[in-house]
């Protein structure tokens, strides 16, 4: 009876993904831009010296006309400041500015992005990390994405590239639990901010609406500041959309285990609203229906009962749904139960160092 209920969970889990997953918009392959607003692109940096030669690439490729780039090195220690001299050096569409000493309360992104904004003079203002590459057209698409729709603001999570073995399990489940567990049809469509995601890596606003909700300062204390401003942007009636921009937008998040651990940590427990039920609830759930199944298809394998392995097969075609729609690995769907258990670690530490009042650490700065 127990692996029929499992059985019968997990397909419907699946069916759900693939329902859900049509309220997510895809960038637009031929995007129209109307009127040609001035876009600011603004990128907050700190110690990006491996990351500069391709995001400068990627900024020059850009085939919107109508751009300036506006780049922030935050206190940077390694070369980071040099390179960005040597790639910009001639090209007026480039500023550079120096990051002031990060105030008391503030987390040191939020507080980059608030002064990249404050030397904008967009109509629309595009945060992107320095850690992803683009298409050509990716900002048009953009763009044109948000006129169409009338979204005053628009993110969407980059297809990752997952080099450390850690990132192949952890990096995409990012994609995984918005796929599986947010309602995409109130996150687009429905003025619900309880429903929404973000990504910092590739985030699009309206001045005006970015203006109306306070922009970064209404979230300076934030961990996950792009859940957060998204939520703001909602709560003050403006439209706020998660696209798939896998197509157009790619991130290499992490280069070794080490960053792809500190990484999760200073935001999984955050995510869930510092809410210990929540974690468990989390914890208990994955454990459940997507750690299980190895074990039963272990037990089914070695006595010959393929009934057994049928869990595990759904959860490998769940994940595999979502990696295809997100241009990922397909063949990492198999690691399933595994990036489960990882999700369900990187959690319960992170709650753990929360509890025991120890700062998360993230690119040389601590955050409690």
């Amino acid at each position: 009876m127990l692996i029929w209920i499992l059985t019968i969970c997990l397909a419907s889990f699946l069916v759900w993904t693939i329902f859900n997953s049509f309220f997510m918009p895809a960038l637009p392959s031929k995007p129209n831009v109307y009127d040609q607003p001035l876009l600011s692109v603004l990128v907050p940096m700190r110690n990006e010296e491996r990351n500069v030669t391709a995001l400068i690439t990627s900024l020059k490729r850009n085939t919107y006309p109508n751009c300036e780039f506006i780049i922030l090195n935050d206190k940077s220690t390694d070369q980071t400041q040099q390179l960005l001299e040597a790639q910009v050096a001639g090209d007026s569409r480039f500023t550079l500015l120096q990051g002031a000493e990060l105030p008391t309360g503030w987390v040191g992104k939020v507080h980059a992005c608030y002064q990249l904004q404050k030397a904008a003079s967009g109509e629309y203002l595009m945060f992107v990390d320095a850690d992803i590459n683009f298409s050509p057209q990716a900002f048009e698409q953009s763009l044109a994405l948000m006129q169409k729709t009338g979204a005053k603001s628009l993110s969407g999570f980059p297809a990752f590239e997952v080099a450390p073995f850690l990132s192949k399990l952890l990096v995409p489940m990012q994609h995984f639990v918005v796929f599986f567990h947010l309602p995409l049809l109130l996150a687009n469509y429905i003025p619900f901010p309880a429903a929404t995601a973000a990504h910092g890596a590739w985030m699009l606003f309206e001045r005006k609406a970015y203006d109306d909700i306070g922009g970064h300062q209404a979230v300076h204390s934030s961990l996950v500041e792009d859940v957060h401003i998204s939520r703001e942007i909602k709560k003050a009636g403006h439209p706020m959309l998660l696209a798939n921009i896998t197509r157009s937008v790619s991130s290499r998040m992490y280069e070794t285990n080490a960053e792809v651990w500190e990484g999760f940590l200073k935001n999984s427990y955050t995510g869930v609203g510092r809410s210990p039920l929540l974690a468990f609830g989390l914890a208990a759930f994955y454990t459940a229906f997507y750690i299980s199944p190895l074990f039963f298809a272990a037990y089914g394998l070695f006595t010959l009962q393929w009934l057994f392995v049928i869990p595990y097969i759904l959860i490998c075609l769940q994940q595999w749904y979502v990696m295809v729609r997100t241009r990922q690995n397909p063949l990492l769907a198999f690691l399933m139960p595994l990036q489960a258990g990882a999700m369900i670690a990187v959690l319960l530490h992170a709650m753990k160092k929360s509890w025991s009042k120890q700062a998360y650490s993230w690119k040389g700065r601590n955050y409690s």
